[in-house]
């Protein structure tokens, strides 16, 4: 039995994480798994644990583990706590030797395409044996490669087989938020669900009702539910970065300056920073070819 499945005794857990309800999954009690579904379920706590930013202390409890699992959730902590280059050499050498391991599919495609080796990423990703999150992260790799049509092939292709996935739901959403129109609205029932359902309600769906919302033109109520991942998460860099987008839309500058200075100041190398970076650069370059004409 597929231990992810409706039947499956790890689908709790499973759901918890990709809801971003990391506490639930670090509370989760492993003492009743059976004996192949432990070390999942330890990956799973340990990613928790890099998420909530406990890098040191997941880099500390993967080495008392034996297996590709764990090493690739140290590589994936030390590349989460800034030693990129120590956890692309770990990556390089789990290729070698452990390129079947779903963990290291996994966390390994995640860290190849961090830095900038796609190919890579989705050569490795692509091994997996229907494995929900593998489809997921190719989905989103295809999406920043602006190739939405692969993106669209790729959920297409789950849903066949994995109809109630809540992934598959995910990926689908972030498909549909690309793809615009009706999609739009059918993405936004999805995150909505998820971030007014106590059972699995977090800052991260709450921030995901919000772009959908800001998709929609709703600013009003996507202020309200960025407002309300602030409050649960303060610090939570991406409710800041789209804090500092939905400021700029409702033309609140000087909010937008303070969440986009906080940004500046948890995170300097945020993608949406290195953006405005590049845009400003771009910007500067092309009126620097025009000069101003005096009339007299």
């Amino acid at each position: 039995m597929d231990p992810f499945s409706a039947e499956g005794e790890l689908l709790t857990v499973h759901n918890a994480f990709h809801q971003g309800q990391y506490q639930a999954v670090l509370d989760f009690d492993t003492s009743s798994l059976s004996q192949s579904n432990v070390v999942p379920a330890r990956v799973l706590k340990l990613r928790a644990q890099i998420v909530t930013g406990d890098t040191q202390g997941a880099i500390s409890n993967s080495q008392k583990e034996k297996g590709p699992d764990f090493s690739a959730v140290k590589a994936f902590a030390q590349y989460s706590s800034g030693d990129n280059g120590g956890a692309t050499k770990q990556v390089e050498q789990l290729l070698e030797s452990a390129s079947e391991n779903a963990t290291v599919q996994i966390l390994g495609g995640i860290i190849l395409q961090a830095n900038g080796r796609t190919e890579e990423a989705l050569s490795l990703l692509s091994k997996h044996q229907g494995n929900l999150e593998a489809i997921a992260l190719i989905t989103q790799i295809h999406l920043q490669q602006n190739r939405t049509d692969l993106a669209l092939k790729e959920v297409s292709a789950a849903r066949k087989w994995a109809q109630d996935s809540l992934l598959v739901n995910i990926a689908e959403s972030w498909v549909g938020m690309r793809v615009g129109g009706d999609s739009y609205q059918s993405a936004f029932y999805v995150f909505e669900e998820m971030a007014q359902t106590p059972s699995s309600t977090s800052s991260k769906s709450l921030i995901s009702q919000a772009v959908s919302e800001l998709h929609l033109g709703r600013l009003p109520e996507a202020e309200a539910a960025l407002n309300q991942a602030l409050q649960n998460e303060p610090k939570d860099i991406e409710a800041i970065a789209n804090a500092v987008v939905l400021a700029t839309l409702m033309g609140k500058s000087t909010e937008q300056q303070q969440y986009l200075e906080e940004l500046k100041t948890r995170q300097a190398d945020h993608a949406l920073l290195t953006d405005l970076e590049e845009k400003s650069s771009l910007f500067d370059q092309a009126a620097g070819k025009y000069s101003a004409k005096v009339s007299s």
